[in-house]
């Protein structure tokens, strides 16, 4: 894109001679005294000797009181490419808004007063037509603007509002000095904190910016953290306090305001009540509110990988003879899979190896799954939802058998071993959820979807099935209730206790559900981590007698 609008702005020569300013504003304190603008010639024939006409034109500032009105005629002669006029600025002791004025060249001509020479020129549209070799180009006008230097400024940002990206590395923000930039002045800065941490996603600053007399313009330095996150929209903020004017007694460096603030109001001149106006000030924008965005080059970048990993899982799965080979090829871990210097893939290594033949007979079974060519993929998602329901009811039970070896309770197994066993996955999902995106709601929402499918697939499958066989068999189908009610009544009292720390946690000190400072992680762990080992605990002692709560 760059170099398409690089494209763009290149200048063509078409063979015309072309005058005009450049640049186009200038912009000058009003103390300067006399300047030059610059007008040139470029492009096409420069072999003659051409005049053209220039003049000062007023626009907020005036000729009569602000700047010398200027008049006159440049002669450029043969090869010569560049002319210069010179303008002169008046100062006076008031205090006033920036002005500008303008001055244009008009007149174009020949030397010798012959007509300009004509040629083909063709224009954007491709339209070819005669035209003068020599004519005015654009900008014929420039425009000067004054800034008051009897004000000793207004301070503020640019825009309220800045985005960038977190690969800056050092943010430069710059703090405007306008309206004027006469003495010393110091303006207090400070960063705070939005849904961006200091220490996490950039490092805090805090100081003071010290203007010189006539400078205008100060920067302050904003180290920001590259986490290289996908998806990502933090905002913090910066702040500037009231300015202070720091008289040192210098000669052109203005009042001192604090001799006038001690005198008696009613006793300041015409000139001094004037002469407080221009005391520093801040502006409009004395806060600005920074949004750091995710780097889109990496964002780019993994859009692609995804892209190319789920375009070789569309062909990879495209028959059923290539799911039955990838089942019996030994492959190398993705986290360690390397290209060599010479683009050779690593070797599968002895791990690698044992986990295929550990895993082997689960790869054949699942290859029978209907590839996702067919039908659109429909028929791979149903039959996938088939096996892994087979699956659970094998895993289940497995399970009961193991509690049955160790002669303990299926209702105890079932919340000790076989919950956790299918919790325990869901966690880690649900805390790459949390890392990768900016709230809780994918994580929370992984938790809540995958335990209620973990509960569709080995119970209510399961169960369903039953009791459609014993009712073709006459019989009903009954499950004992046992202790389900006083486990789900200690679940819903540890789940209120939850979803309490929650929302406890929302409050400025944590600022949000999940994360937040150190102790309050650790906390927060810690009662969760108790809630799960007293349920089961509490459970276990229901289930063999030791307690009995009457329900």
């Amino acid at each position: 894109e760059e170099a398409e609008l690089a494209a763009s702005l290149e200048k063509k020569d078409d063979g015309v001679c072309r005058i005009m300013f450049d640049p186009p504003h200038y912009t000058v304190m009003e103390s300067v005294g006399t300047f030059e603008v610059t007008v040139i010639r470029e492009g096409g024939d420069m072999s003659q000797t051409i005049q053209v006409d220039y003049k000062t034109e007023d626009g907020t500032a005036s000729h009569e009181g602000d700047y010398i009105e200027a008049i006159g005629t440049l002669t450029f002669g043969p090869g010569e490419t560049q002319k210069m006029v010179t303008l002169e600025v008046l100062d006076d002791d008031v205090f006033e808004e920036d002005e500008h004025f303008y001055i244009r060249i008009s007149n174009l001509r020949r030397k010798d007063g012959k007509p300009f020479k004509e040629i083909e020129v063709e224009g954007e549209d491709g339209k070819k037509s005669m035209q003068a070799a020599t004519q005015m180009g654009t900008p014929h006008m420039a425009t000067i603007m004054i800034l008051d230097d009897d004000h000793s400024g207004i301070f503020g940002f640019e825009d309220a509002e800045a985005e960038i990206v977190e690969s800056v590395g050092t943010y430069e923000l710059e703090v405007k000095r306008i309206s004027g930039a006469r003495g010393k002045v110091g303006i207090p800065y400070s960063t705070e904190d939005g849904t961006a941490k200091e220490g996490t996603h950039y490092e805090a600053q805090e100081g003071e910016l010290m203007y010189e007399n006539e400078e205008t313009t100060k920067t302050i330095s904003i180290a920001i953290t590259d986490e290289e996150s996908y998806e990502k929209s933090l905002i913090m903020y910066v702040s500037i306090g009231e300015p202070r004017h720091i008289a040192e007694g210098k000669e052109g460096e203005g009042v001192d305001y604090s001799e006038l603030d001690n005198k008696n109001p009613e006793e300041l001149t015409e000139e001094e009540k004037i002469a407080l106006l221009g005391r520093p000030c801040l502006g409009a924008n004395s806060r600005i509110q920074i949004r750091i965005k995710e780097s889109k080059e990496f964002k780019n970048s993994v859009d692609k990988m995804m892209q190319k990993a789920n375009n070789s899982m569309v062909v990879g799965s495209s028959s059923w003879l290539e799911q039955f080979s990838d089942a019996f090829t030994v492959q190398a871990d993705e986290d360690d899979e390397e290209e060599g210097e010479e683009g050779e893939e690593k070797m599968p290594s002895c791990g690698d190896y044992i986990m295929h033949f550990l895993t082997l007979p689960w790869k054949l079974v699942f290859a029978f799954i209907p590839p996702t060519a067919i039908y659109n993929g429909y028929p791979t998602f149903v039959i996938a939802i088939v096996f892994i329901g087979g699956c659970t009811a094998i895993i289940g039970d497995v399970a009961g058998h193991l509690g049955c070896f160790i002669n303990l309770k299926d209702c105890v197994n079932a919340i000790a071993f076989v919950a956790l066993g299918t919790s325990v996955p869901d966690t880690f999902a649900s805390k790459t959820a949390a890392i990768e995106d900016e709230t809780a709601d994918a994580s929370v929402g992984n938790v809540t979807g995958s335990n209620a499918v973990n509960v569709f697939l080995g119970i209510g499958i399961a169960w369903t099935m039953a009791a459609i066989y014993w009712e073709a068999q006459g019989q009903v189908f009954k499950v004992p209730v046992g202790s389900l009610g006083f486990s789900v009544t200690i679940f819903c009292i540890e789940a209120l206790l939850a979803i309490g720390i929650l929302m406890i946690r929302r409050s400025p000190a944590v600022g949000g559900e999940l994360g937040g400072p150190k102790i309050f992680k650790t906390i927060s762990a810690a009662i969760f981590v108790f809630f799960w080992c007293f349920y089961v605990a509490i459970s276990a002692l229901e289930a063999y007698g030791v307690i009995n709560p009457g329900f």
